[in-house]
């Protein structure tokens, strides 16, 4: 198969599995669903928090197996097919669930998206080792570029569905309807993927004998590898910016806004990913995957900054609230876009092309923790300092960017 023809099958995988994953976006849709089954504020931090947890923490032990050179793909379905499976599982008992107790079925919700979480995790190493090795450096930023604006195209009509059908519909009926719509495209996604094949492994490929091994040569790339250690310092402050991600929509709803409006925001936030990817595409490419992570990273300051000027009474009080959040909501998913597209890319520059789906693992596996800042912010926000949420992501926000500014002092050196 050509390169064209996979960065075509990889775009069109990308696309579906995006425009589904908006359909129960955590920062939205989940958090509204949890919050109206709930009313807690530390189960709805709790909702990013299992989200990121279970992504991370399954890719150290994949990382091993697929360095040890088994079929990439094998581990990438298992985890693509799974996870439209525990998201079909979600549906069915929002739907079956009339005469649920709302107690019990936030319980019910909450186990399924930790399964659903956990099972995600085991696709990201064999999608990017097969990436990787698929599509060139130079073509993939343009790539989840494309991957995001056909995406978030797609996921516009989604967000009208998702906008008729809770109005339309009962809850939570109208959110069983939503998880469908996200399954099937899950599924179509992964059926896109598997179908392309899997490209040759790399010459030189490294073979790690034993699990042990594997943790003791990633203790030594921490220890030795010191761009591949700042990275990792830099996502642990990404991670606490994080926190602050539920609590967007708990704070506009404790502004009078209706919930059952949440599918508008999840539209400006697919908005702003969608006009955002033909920057982010070019930078990429064209001036470097670590200027795009820097720039990225110093505009993620600007939505907490903005939330704590307009709480703070400094906008003119005939401003809408929601306009004002539809706004921040826009931003916050072009960043979105832009800073996967940095991360991943940056992550295959510095990674050595023999030891790629490793480092991948390590990587991930050294930044689970950080994702549990949002669960803290849950905490917080339970206090009654929502405020603090904001504070704290704003200023993480700038020590990432710190960090992300002393990594560029240095060149990428890719295969070290």
């Amino acid at each position: 198969m050509t390169v064209r023809r996979r960065f075509a099958s990889v775009a069109m995988a990308g696309v579906t599995f995006q425009a589904g994953s908006s359909a129960v976006d955590s920062s939205t849709i989940v958090a509204a669903l949890v919050f109206q089954l709930t009313g807690s504020s530390i189960l709805v931090g709790a909702v990013t928090t299992i989200l990121r947890i279970g992504w991370l923490f399954p890719q150290l032990f994949v990382g091993f197996l697929a360095q040890r050179g088994a079929d990439s793909r094998r581990y990438y379905m298992i985890g693509a097919f799974g996870r439209a499976l525990c998201i079909g599982c979600i549906a069915a008992t929002l739907f079956y669930s009339a005469d649920w107790k709302a107690p019990w079925l936030g319980a019910a919700v909450m186990t399924l998206w930790t399964a659903y979480a956990f099972v995600s995790g085991i696709v990201a190493v064999p999608y990017n080792d097969i990436v990787a090795r698929a599509v060139p450096s130079e073509l993939r930023s343009r790539l989840l570029a494309t991957r995001f604006f056909g995406g978030g195209v797609l996921a516009l009509g989604v967000a009208y569905l998702a906008d008729r059908l809770l109005a339309a519909q009962m809850f939570p009926v109208s959110y069983a309807a939503l998880f469908a719509i996200a399954a099937g495209l899950m599924l179509i996604s992964s059926i896109v993927f598997v179908t392309m094949g899997e490209p040759p492994q790399a010459k030189g490929s490294l073979k790690i004998p034993s699990f042990h091994i594997y943790l003791l040569e990633g203790r030594k790339v921490f220890v030795r590898d010191k761009q591949f250690r700042m990275f990792v310092f830099a996502q642990w402050c990404g991670g606490a910016v994080m926190m602050a991600m539920p609590f967007y929509v708990v704070h506009v709803a404790e502004l009078g806004f209706d919930l059952q409006r949440v599918a508008i925001l999840l539209g400006a936030q697919t908005a702003g990913g969608l006009v955002s990817n033909v920057l982010w595409g070019w930078w990429g490419d064209a001036r470097g995957k670590g200027s795009l992570l820097q720039g990225i990273t110093f505009l993620r300051i600007l939505p907490p900054f903005a939330v704590l000027i307009f709480s703070s009474g400094a906008m003119p009080s005939e401003i809408d609230p929601f306009v004002i959040f539809a706004g921040v909501f826009f931003v916050l998913g072009a960043l979105a876009n832009g800073l996967t597209i940095a991360v991943i890319g940056f992550l295959m520059d510095i990674s050595p092309e023999a030891l790629r789906p490793a480092y991948s693992g390590y990587f991930n596996a050294l930044t689970t923790p950080a994702y549990l800042f949002p669960l803290i912010g849950g905490v917080i926000a339970d206090s009654g300092s929502a405020i603090a949420i904001f504070t704290i992501s704003a200023l993480a926000a700038a020590a990432q960017f710190g960090l992300v500014r002393s990594i560029m002092r240095s060149p990428v050196q890719a295969g070290h």
